[in-house]
């Protein structure tokens, strides 16, 4: 690690370039009411290049604030609809014959977009769904012979629902792997929900405003990368995900039957990036442990395979990262 770093410059040069997130933040919040989680969630992927799984009831302003995000951000946006009938080729896009050029011609599907939201991603099989991680992964689309790059900024939003329900295919762990965050979101408070029943009784629905254009969140995404993380930091990070797979050497023994795997490399790599976006949305020019605290559930959660004897005692993969995050030193 590069001691030289002139932490005070650094933070300076930090806060100039974050101005915009207040911007986002306010247009954000004429249109959303309460869950801030998500909208912070939210930009952390857009700014560390990582995609979202979310998961909630239906009805809590998913679709509503990711396209209300693309239009402050000026970018496209298309929302999928999984169905148990969907084929690659609705995602993707297929090979149609031209009878007036006497040629196969490439018709692009609805995922050549920025911002896609895949609605109910886990009704649809498992065919379906390695088609949008591989764009997700790659950021490119095959179609017959041709190869074609995705347009940047390219953020997937997935969201799925819970797993109990009828009618679901369960995502492979491979596949959720690929998600940098999955966020659980609950119902609005009393008063919020005051708030957007008005909101939508009233005979305008407020829009927002375009403030910030593609190149700017680019731009953004490589001074993410500049935010300082110390060596404690580093390590405290490591540690986090090591008692995630090791729970017996963190005195952790109790967890040791149950957890299947915990979380692989991509976690490690994840939650760094992801504090580092949530230090700068914060507009700070270094990493703090608050940081990595407030991004941990939403980077592990979905990272820790549990045995029968987990869910047998009821025990979630939430109660084993605040218990790993209550037992680890803080730097």
């Amino acid at each position: 690690m590069d001691q030289t770093v002139n932490v005070k410059e650094l933070n300076e040069h930090i806060r100039n370039e974050s101005s915009f997130v207040d911007m986002i933040n306010m247009e954000m919040n004429k249109v959303i009411v309460g869950q801030k989680h998500l909208v912070e969630s939210l930009l952390v992927g857009l700014l560390s290049d990582g995609h979202i799984l979310l998961e909630g009831v239906p009805g809590l302003a998913k679709t509503l604030a990711i396209s209300t995000l693309s239009g402050i951000v000026d970018t496209r946006f298309n929302r999928i609809q999984f169905t148990p009938d969907l084929l690659p080729a609705d995602l993707l896009g297929t090979m149609i014959y031209s009878q007036q050029k006497e040629e196969f011609m490439v018709k692009k599907g609805p995922i050549f977009t920025n911002f896609v939201l895949a609605d109910e991603i886990n009704r649809s099989p498992a065919k379906v769904q390695s088609a949008l991680l591989e764009a997700m992964q790659e950021r490119q689309i095959t179609i017959g012979e041709e190869t074609f790059k995705l347009d940047q900024p390219f953020l997937v939003l997935a969201t799925q629902n819970p797993i109990e329900q009828e009618g679901t295919y369960p995502l492979p762990e491979a596949q959720v792997d690929r998600f940098m965050l999955k966020v659980v979101i609950d119902y609005p408070q009393l008063e919020e929900e005051k708030l957007i029943v008005r909101q939508n009784l009233a005979r305008e629905f407020p829009t927002a405003n375009q403030v910030v254009q593609p190149d700017d969140i680019l731009r953004a995404r490589g001074i993410v990368k500049e935010v300082y993380i110390d060596e404690k930091i580093e390590k405290y990070i490591l540690d986090i995900v090591f008692a995630t797979r090791y729970p017996d050497q963190y005195g952790l023994d109790h967890f040791g039957g149950m957890i299947n795997y915990g979380g692989s490399p991509r976690a490690s790599i994840n939650l760094a990036l992801a504090s580092k976006a949530y230090a700068f949305i914060k507009r700070r020019g270094y990493v703090i442990p608050e940081d990595v605290r407030a991004v941990c559930h939403d980077v592990l959660r979905h990272r820790i395979g549990l045995s029968y004897e987990a869910e047998a005692e009821n025990i979630t993969s939430e109660d084993i990262i605040t218990e790993i995050l209550n037992t680890i030193e803080v730097p």
